[in-house]
């Protein structure tokens, strides 16, 4: 292993590190007319493939698509999607009018899309760390989509993670294997800005929790014990 990674990591750097956590957007608008250079496209992918995964099986594949017509069969199956959640809201006419005015994805407005899928079959049958946990290959390709997204950031390119997809219309529109199961559909641009809070907290959907709220100590709902009270004490000026 080189220097270049055995270094430890300026202040600096860290604070540059955290600044991208915290400034990552789910976009769905504000998309601009900037191509992607595909060097640009070439770093964010190696970044997305150089994230842990168990038994180093590194399950995932990013299909890129640019085709406007493959878009508008997946924005097809948004909509039709996008229609059932909102049946389901029909005894809320509040709810049902707010969901309507959310912009939950930029299919044909960001400059490229990108399906990442997970391949349970790659190496084998076997792949350790996966035989007791067999969900640990589909959390791996979270993780790659996380890097994926954090190096889009820094690029200065928004992502949209379009979930209100049907994965039928996903495996026929792609003509994925029936072994191939398809975990997230990205749309990736350049944007005007990037918000300072989530679209869904902007819009008062939902709020963000405090995170005393999601922490526990040393068993589930236990948050008496004394011998983390000073880290308790941290709360009132980190959260």
């Amino acid at each position: 292993m080189t220097d270049h990674f055995c270094q430890e990591f300026s202040e600096l750097e860290k604070e540059i590190f955290y600044k991208v956590v915290f400034s990552r957007r789910d976009v769905r608008k504000n998309f601009i007319e900037k191509k992607i250079e595909d060097k640009i496209l070439i770093k964010i992918l190696k970044a997305a493939h150089h994230a842990p995964s168990v038994g180093f099986s590194q399950p995932w594949n990013f299909i890129l698509i640019k085709d406007e017509i493959i878009r508008k069969d997946i924005k097809n199956s948004f909509l039709n999607e996008r229609l059932k959640d909102f049946n389901l809201l029909e005894n809320d006419k509040v709810k049902q009018k707010k969901y309507l005015e959310l912009k939950l994805e930029g299919i044909l407005e960001s400059d490229i899309n990108i399906c990442v899928t997970y391949d349970h079959n790659r190496f084998g049958p076997f792949v350790i760390g996966r035989m007791t946990i067999e969900e640990a290959g589909i959390y791996s390709v979270c993780c790659a989509i996380q890097n994926l997204w954090l190096a889009s950031r820094v690029e200065g390119i928004g992502v949209g993670w379009v979930s209100i997809l049907n994965n039928s219309d996903l495996r026929k529109i792609l003509n994925l294997p029936e072994n191939i199961k398809p975990i997230a559909y990205l749309c990736l641009g350049f944007v005007d800005e990037f918000n300072d809070s989530p679209d869904l907290e902007k819009s008062n959907w939902l709020k963000r929790l405090d995170l005393k709220d999601t922490i526990f100590f040393e068993k589930w709902n236990e948050n008496t014990n004394i011998h983390w009270d000073s880290f308790k004490s941290l709360f009132q000026y980190n959260c």
